[in-house]
């Protein structure tokens, strides 16, 4: 597949992909709804490598280690995005899977042998802290319910960040397609446990809307968009893939007022503006800084 390709339907399907959930649930049953995406991913992948590449999942001991480090970030961060999903505006949602790549330099903050933050992805942190602290004064403002969906979306991308960082230290050298189809394997009865658990109804209830959601999320969100992101990952610089959370939060704002109505308030505009900004200095301050001495040097 061609690079360009790739990185445009990972930014399509990053930016579409809260405004889907929200749809997948309006029925009123998140739950069953994520089950259900996790189910069709799950088996649309293994036909794909089982019938079409003919191949077998690696259940070697590190496979497996690798597999189970990613079940956070499948089913605790997606059970608690779909159960926000419920009361947050889908481009605020976007807005706080944005601010992976902070909590992950934070998390690494703490491990062996992590690279230690400099000035700039300090003054990221800071601003994004300012950004949330922003929403969440906004938020509570509206009720304690959009106030405590927030809270579960902040759990939730950090539960994805540090599950990302487990994977990598894990090193079992999967390909993107075998470590998600692990993950959901692991996951999935995850899922179902919650489910069962949960009350909502055996027959999942969804709007046609909800159905084709559905539908979307689980070939595009969990597995196409998954494949492209790691394939820009292998033959683009960093600082070109991390353009991808700068501009899918604002694709993502705007769809979600054009397409679901939705009407975030001037003060959480201003909460996702700085957060937004926070990432920018995040993510670009090497670069800037590298920028900044080749000049000097080539002045000198």
């Amino acid at each position: 597949m061609p690079t360009g390709v790739a990185y445009l339907i990972v930014v399509l399907v990053w930016a579409t992909t809260p405004l889907t959930i929200k749809w997948s649930a309006e029925a009123g049953a998140p739950v069953g709804s994520v089950l259900l995406r996790m189910l069709i991913a799950l088996l649309a992948g293994l036909a794909v490598v089982l019938f079409l590449r003919r191949e077998r999942l690696r259940l070697d001991r590190r496979a497996m280690t690798s597999y189970a480090a990613a079940v956070p970030g499948v089913f605790g961060a997606m059970a608690l995005s779909y159960h926000a999903s419920m009361t947050l505006p889908s481009g605020l949602m976007s807005v706080m899977f944005g601010m992976a790549p902070l909590i992950s330099g934070l998390i690494l903050q703490v491990l062996p042998g992590a690279t230690k933050l400099k000035r700039w992805h300090w003054l990221g942190c800071a601003l994004g802290v300012v950004g949330l602290a922003v929403v969440f004064a906004d938020s509570l403002a509206l009720g304690q319910d959009q106030f405590l969906a927030l809270a579960l979306m902040l759990v939730a991308v950090t539960l994805f960040s540090g599950s990302g960082i487990a994977v990598q230290r894990v090193a079992a050298g999967l390909g993107p397609l075998e470590q998600t189809l692990g993950a959901l394997a692991l996951s999935l009865p995850c899922f179902f446990v919650l489910w069962l658990a949960s009350g909502e109804p055996l027959a999942v209830p969804l709007t046609t809307r909800g159905l084709w959601s559905v539908l979307y999320l689980a070939l595009f969100g969990s597995l196409l968009g998954f494949l492209c992101y790691f394939l820009i990952l292998s033959r683009l610089p960093a600082a070109t893939v991390a353009l991808v959370t700068l501009i899918t939060p604002i694709l993502a704002l705007g769809l979600g007022m054009a397409l679901n109505q939705e009407q975030p308030s001037p003060t959480m505009l201003l909460g996702a503006l700085i957060i937004l900004l926070a990432l920018g200095a995040y993510l670009f301050g090497d670069r800037l800084a590298r920028l900044k001495a080749l000049r000097e040097a080539a002045g000198s």
